[in-house]
C-alpha cells in the first residue's frame, strides 16, 4: 500500500469539503492532527498513519475502505458520477525526448466533467489519459499548456486526426497524422513547422494514442 495513493483519497475528501478547492499536504497534515514535518516524515518511510486516519473517518462518518482501498464513501457518488477519473502524466511533457511513457508509473488522477469530454465521454476511463502539451507547433487547434486527453486503446492511424507519438529522435510529440501515396506525414497545425515525411515501411514511431481534445479539470 503506497501513502502517496492514500494521501490523494484524503484529498479528494478534503477538496469537497473545502468547495473543490485544491487541497495540498499541509492541509491533510492538518486534517489528521499531525504537523507538516510529521507527514512529510511518513512519506519518505513510506508510512501510514492508521490511528489519525481512522479518527478523520470516524469524524465524517465515512468508510475507511475508501481512504485506503478506494471504495468510494456515499457522499461523494453524486460528485463522482460527475467525473471521468484519468491518469495524468503531469511530469511528462510531449516535447520532452527521451524513453517510453510508462503507464503504471509517474501520474496523478485527474477529475474530468463528463460534459467536457463531449462525445468522447463513452469511452472507458481506462483508456484515457492526459498529457501537458508543450510548445506551439499544434496551434491553433492545441495551445501551450493546455492539458489534452486521448484515448490509448486507439493504436490505429486514422487518416488526419491527432496523436501522442514516440519517436526515436524527438521522443514525446503531439502531432498530426496523414498518409500520402506510401508515405506517412507528421504534421503540425501551425504553418511555420515543417512536414516530417517517414516510409510505411519505417518503424520510427510508436503509436500511443488518439488525441481527443482539450479538456477542463474538475
Amino acid at each position: 500500500m503506497q501513502i502517496q495513493r492514500v494521501l490523494e483519497n484524503l484529498k479528494d475528501v478534503l477538496s469537497v469539503e473545502l468547495g473543490e478547492k485544491k487541497v495540498f499536504d499541509k492541509d491533510v497534515a492538518k486534517a489528521l492532527g499531525i504537523s507538516k514535518e510529521s507527514l512529510s516524515h511518513l512519506k519518505r518511510r513510506n508510512a501510514i498513519p492508521y490511528e489519525a486516519i481512522v479518527y478523520f473517518c470516524a469524524k465524517r462518518a465515512i468508510s475507511i475502505n475508501w481512504i485506503l482501498f478506494d471504495q468510494l464513501p456515499s457522499f461523494l457518488e453524486e460528485k463522482t458520477e460527475r467525473f471521468a477519473r484519468i491518469k495524468y502524466f503531469k511530469e511528462l511533457h510531449t516535447s520532452a525526448g527521451g524513453g517510453a511513457w510508462n503507464e503504471e508509473k509517474g501520474f496523478v488522477y485527474l477529475n474530468v466533467y463528463y460534459e467536457h469530454l463531449n462525445s468522447f465521454s463513452q469511452i472507458k476511463e481506462e483508456y484515457l489519459h492526459a498529457i501537458n502539451v508543450i510548445g506551439d507547433s499544434m496551434e491553433p487547434t492545441l495551445k501551450d499548456k493546455e492539458i489534452v486527453v486521448c484515448d490509448v486503446s486507439c493504436q490505429e492511424i486514422i487518416h488526419g486526426h491527432i496523436y501522442i507519438i514516440n519517436t526515436q529522435n524527438s521522443g514525446l510529440l503531439i502531432k498530426r497524422l496523414a498518409y500520402e501515396e506510401q508515405t506517412l506525414c507528421i504534421l503540425s497545425d501551425n504553418p511555420l513547422y515543417p512536414t516530417q515525411r517517414l516510409s510505411l515501411h519505417q518503424e520510427e514511431i510508436q503509436i500511443l494514442g488518439r488525441v481527443l481534445g482539450a479538456v477542463v479539470e474538475g
